[in-house]
């Protein structure tokens, strides 16, 4: 019997992979936690003028990596993606418990991974928008009891429907211990597991591992201060592509507060093209980034729907 064709699910429907174009995979057009008050994304003018913003660059498509409970305004984001032209990917899944206060919700204690595969096959509440992806988090360095139990949830969503994992490392740290547990005890595949903010702590070591795994390594969050980013990131890059591993490189540029939006005076998702884009180009080549902000991409978000 032949699998069906593994599509990306965006929040205006399932597109071919290669249809997304240049796309930011890890960004937010909505996100809101006590953890940053005070700044949270929660204008919905100002989301579609970063969209714009970002499609004038030549972007095509964002993957918001905001998790259940955290402000992602699923109700917002058809309208969004369709006035400005640009796919959006939206998440399901939690994030590190100090995002949620004072405790999570009942429906989430009691039975998280059934709630991410509602939110993968039916909608997000009541607005019919389908989450495309599982967003989870780890700790500093170590993986917490909440981590586990929302990574098992995240392995048990995924095997019932697919959908690629993609997983914040605190300080990019902390990415075998994912792996181990993910792709090792929980039998997620380690194509299917999306690593972000591993540029965050640039041990090329570690990296290296990762990408021989078979996870996909998203660089993200460029131009922020004292992350070892922005000067570091091509040379982890080349190092990574000319180790073979170029297929399983990602970009994106998780802007999180409303003062990182470019529309705001900060670098935000257009950033990641304006700037980024070109320095790569430089250590990489053109034909590699463009096959990173879109092959790639397509590979690492398409549902592999279950046979």
């Amino acid at each position: 019997m032949t699998s069906p064709p593994a599509l990306v699910r965006t929040v205006l429907g399932d597109v071919r992979p290669e249809d997304l174009g240049v796309c930011d995979a890890h960004d937010h057009l909505f996100f809101a936690s006590p953890v940053l008050p005070g700044q949270e994304l929660c204008d919905a003018a100002a989301a579609a003028a970063e969209l714009t913003a970002f499609r004038e660059q030549g972007g095509g498509c964002v993957v918001q990596w905001t998790p259940y409970g955290l402000g992602r305004r699923a109700a917002d984001l058809p309208r969004i993606s369709r006035d400005t032209g640009v796919h959006v990917v939206a998440a399901t899944g939690l994030h590190q418990a100090a995002h949620y206060a004072p405790e999570l919700p009942a429906e989430l204690r009691k039975r998280p991974a059934e709630v991410f595969v509602a939110e993968l096959t039916t909608g997000i509440g009541t607005t019919g928008v389908r989450a495309g992806l599982i967003k989870v988090a780890g700790g500093f360095h170590a993986l917490d009891a909440h981590a586990r139990w929302t990574m098992t949830a995240a392995a048990e969503a995924h095997h019932a429907t697919g959908a690629p994992i993609a997983v914040h490392l605190e300080l990019g740290t902390g990415a075998l211990d994912v792996l181990d547990l993910l792709c090792g005890e929980l039998g997620v595949p380690a194509h299917r597991v999306i690593l972000g903010h591993l540029n965050r702590s640039p041990d090329p070591v570690v990296q290296r591992e990762a990408a021989a795994s078979g996870a996909y390594l998203a660089f993200d969050g460029p131009s922020r201060a004292h992350h070892a980013t922005d000067w570091r990131m091509p040379e982890a890059m080349r190092a990574l592509a000319d180790a073979g591993f170029g297929e399983r490189l990602l970009l994106g540029g998780d802007t999180t507060t409303a003062a990182a939006r470019s529309v705001a005076g900060g670098p935000g998702m257009p950033y990641l093209l304006r700037r980024v884009r070109p320095r790569l180009e430089h250590a990489l080549g053109e034909r590699l980034v463009a096959r990173i902000l879109t092959e790639n991409a397509g590979r690492a978000f398409a549902v592999a729907r279950p046979s």
